[in-house]
């Protein structure tokens, strides 16, 4: 199953999933005991009441025990529900935080198919995620609690009179029934409405980032009318289970009331003694008022439950709709590997194919890139140069062959990652400063080693211009920089950060021949002392090479 696939549903995958994400953790535990003590004090709220209004007629001393019981357990139920709430989301944001990061781990490895946008991406990260909140805040705790509580209310409310806990026994199975018709119906719609607004978001991501080029394309009215069409169908979808959930929410409260007339209207005729039949008990006031209390309180646990069901339905079609890999248990990585100087590295006979590719990306590749050495993968696009480059990252997988690092073959998982800089052919611009941004190599250098990075990158004229100098701000977009200076900046962050191995994607690609020039003069003197692999089109650039190395692309 692939991220975001439209698979039909399955309610046992997703409950195993969430087992594995959500174990019976300690604070859905102590959630769950909070609901419990609720219903506890619920059964003294009711005792108080009665207590009190028993002693009216004595005046208000001997309202006194009563009322002192009253507030006491309805500021304990205040207290308790506050609590609740707050252990639920505590370990809700706990829960979040584990998944998105086994998410966002699977993410960037390469995922089957190819079809998921930065926007569904964004939007599987954030808002599916999201939705295991009130799995695990209140759902979780609502219906563990909803075993246990109303045994509890019914055990007191049989002391007080058993007749009364029977009749709410017999009205129990309509009530239950309702529950069980209503969360069926739900189900459905609240897929539906979840998927669709999955679908949103990705949509709006997707647009916003592509919005220059709508812009100057023309397009914005047609994509407007496209997010309003689907901004109308999670409207319509919405709607559809709001109606479902004012039904079902109506049909609980009715039977939860019925079953409170009925034990009313007991206690009120045993009272007075119009029981048309004949009952082994008499009730006094004070335990017709107990029971009448009650019964709402044997009813909360369940409606509350009910209240939290399109919590579990939504946290359902969230992890349906994630890899089956970001509830696999975790595997143990082997050790980063570092080098202590410029390695040798052997391609030898590899081959690299990608799951959903038909053919591979390259074949039978063998070379040699000798230490402090500068190899030039040249040859037409789609001839696998660029996924050389990504193998030694962990990006792109081995189907075939080996790479040696020193005579040593790399191990799967294992990857130059740690121990090499990276330029790639689209240079990645965080909203920042441009301290921020060339930092994200080596975020513990210090303000010397940013300068130097900066000197040899070719950035101190740039820099000059700008008031603040490396502190100046820039947008995601890099607004403000051009081309080459986005480059240098990504060439900055390969020199700040003391690697052996330096991987260059395109460095020089759609710069003009100064610009090209010049940059090239910084890259010749940024391999020195590494291990340097070129992918290029360029013949300026791969001219600075020890060795070009030709890639055909497979037919």
């Amino acid at each position: 199953m692939t991220m975001l696939a439209a698979a039909a549903p399955d309610p046992k995958l997703a409950a195993q999933r969430l087992k594995r994400i959500v174990p019976r953790t300690a604070r859905v535990r102590a959630s769950t005991a909070l609901l419990v003590a609720d219903a506890v004090a619920g059964i003294g709220f009711a005792a108080g009441l009665a207590g009190a209004v028993v002693a009216v007629p004595e005046g208000l001393g001997a309202m006194v025990p009563g009322l002192t019981l009253l507030i006491g357990a309805g500021s304990a139920r205040g207290l308790v529900a506050m609590l609740a709430a707050r252990v639920g989301a505590t370990g809700a944001r706990t829960t979040k935080i584990a998944l998105r990061r086994s998410l966002v781990a699977v993410l960037f490895e390469r995922m089957p198919g190819g079809a998921a946008t930065t926007g569904t991406l964004i939007a599987t990260a954030v808002d599916e995620v999201e939705a295991i909140d009130g799995y695990v805040a209140r759902f979780l705790p609502a219906r563990h609690a909803a075993a246990i509580a109303p045994l509890l209310v019914l055990a007191a409310t049989a002391l007080a009179s058993p007749i009364a806990a029977a009749i709410l026994i017999v009205t129990l199975v309509p009530f239950v029934a309702a529950m069980i018709l209503a969360g069926g119906a739900a189900a459905d719609e609240s897929r539906r409405q979840f998927v669709a607004l999955s679908r949103l978001s990705g949509l709006f991501a997707d647009r916003i980032r592509a919005l220059p080029i709508l812009l100057a394309f023309g397009a914005e009215q047609r994509e407007t009318d496209r997010l309003a069409r689907a901004a109308e169908d999670v409207a319509s979808r919405t709607m559809r289970v709001l109606r479902v959930a004012f039904l079902s929410s109506g049909s609980l409260e009715f039977f939860a009331a019925l079953s409170v007339a009925l034990v009313a209207v007991y206690a009120g005729f045993n009272l007075l003694g119009l029981l048309p039949v004949a009952v082994p008990e008499k009730l006094d006031l004070a335990r017709a008022f107990f029971v009448l209390a009650l019964a709402p309180e044997f009813y909360l646990p369940m409606r509350r439950l009910a209240a939290a069901y399109h919590d579990k339905q939504a946290a359902y079609t969230a992890v349906e709709r994630l890899p089956e890999r970001t509830f696999a248990a975790p595997v143990g990585r082997p050790p980063a590997l570092t080098l202590a100087a410029a390695p040798h590295i052997r391609f030898e006979h590899v081959t690299i194919r990608y799951d959903d590719g038909e053919r591979p990306a390259c074949r039978d590749v063998t070379f040699d890139a000798e230490p402090g050495s500068v190899v030039a993968l040249v040859g037409p696009s789609g001839s696998g140069k660029s996924s050389l480059l990504h193998l030694l990252l962990g990006l792109a997988p081995a189907s075939g062959g080996r790479v040696l690092i020193d005579g040593v073959a790399l191990e799967a998982g294992t990857t130059l990652a740690g121990a090499a800089s990276w330029v790639g052919q689209t240079p990645l611009i965080v909203p920042g400063t441009l301290r921020d941004n060339i930092a994200l190599a080596w975020p513990e250098a210090g303000t010397d080693d940013l300068c130097r990075a900066v000197r040899a990158a070719g950035l101190a004229p740039a820099l000059a211009q700008r008031g603040l100098g490396i502190d100046s701000v820039i947008d995601a977009r890099g607004g403000g920089l051009s081309g080459g200076e986005i480059r240098r900046i990504a060439l900055a962050r390969a020199l700040l950060k003391p690697s052996a191995v330096l991987l260059l994607d395109e460095p020089t690609a759609h710069l003009d021949m100064a610009a090209e020039i010049a940059l090239i003069a910084t890259i010749r003197a940024a391999c020195r002392g590494r291990t340097t692999l070129i992918a290029t089109h360029s013949a300026r650039l791969a001219a600075i090479a020890d060795q070009i190395v030709t890639l055909e692309p497979l037919a």
